[in-house]
This record gives structure tokens, C-alpha cells and sequence, in this order.
């Protein structure tokens, strides 16, 4: 792996794990109602997107297991209309796929 990927993937997880922090213990009534939160986590979604699309043409390959241009499409769909942001969306990915994707990056560095 290239060193740039493994900087990459690390920052990644990095956003993963802050989000992680930002949402424990919480109800999607309460992430719908806490402005502060969303707002943190739309933004870290956001990195995730921006640093997915900088990760190499071939590890992308090698791992096509990861939803690479799902997660970057979700960054765009968020960046462009942050107004527009489904919130439904948003929790179902930070407590389903997130964990899926955070799994998957661990093996790739390790």
C-alpha cells in the first residue's frame, strides 16, 4: 500500500472515530434535535468524502468492497445541498455503515 493511502485511510478512521464519539448513547430523535451534533457530523461525513476521493485508483480496486464513490457521492450530495441533507440518510449510514466502513479500513492498514 502506498504511503499516501495508508495517511488517508488513517485520517479517515480518525473522522470515523470522532463521530462515533459525537453519537454515543444517542436516539435518532435526539441527533434530529441537537443542531450542534449534526452539524459536526455532517461535516466529518464530509472530510470522509473529500479524503475517500483522494485514495488511489488501485486500492480502490483492490478493495472494491467498499462503497468508494457511495461515500463520496454522499459528501457531494451534502456539500451541494446542506440544506437538503435527509437526516434519515444521514443516521442510517452513521449506525449502520460507518461501522461497516471503519471495519473494513482496519483491515486494509493492518
Amino acid at each position: 500500500m502506498k504511503s499516501k493511502d495508508k495517511m488517508i485511510i488513517t485520517k479517515i478512521l480518525k473522522y470515523i472515530g470522532e463521530i462515533k464519539t459525537f453519537i454515543d448513547g444517542y436516539s435518532y430523535e435526539k441527533f434530529s434535535n441537537d443542531r450542534k451534533t449534526i452539524n459536526a457530523c455532517v461535516f466529518n461525513l464530509s472530510q470522509i468524502g473529500e479524503l475517500v476521493g483522494k485514495v488511489s485508483e488501485e486500492l480502490q480496486e483492490e478493495y472494491s468492497n467498499i462503497e468508494w464513490r457511495g461515500i463520496k457521492a454522499l459528501r457531494n450530495r451534502i456539500v451541494h445541498d446542506y440544506d437538503g441533507v435527509n437526516l434519515n440518510m444521514v443516521w442510517d449510514f452513521l449506525t449502520t455503515e460507518l461501522n461497516e466502513l471503519e471495519e473494513k479500513l482496519k483491515e486494509i492498514i493492518n
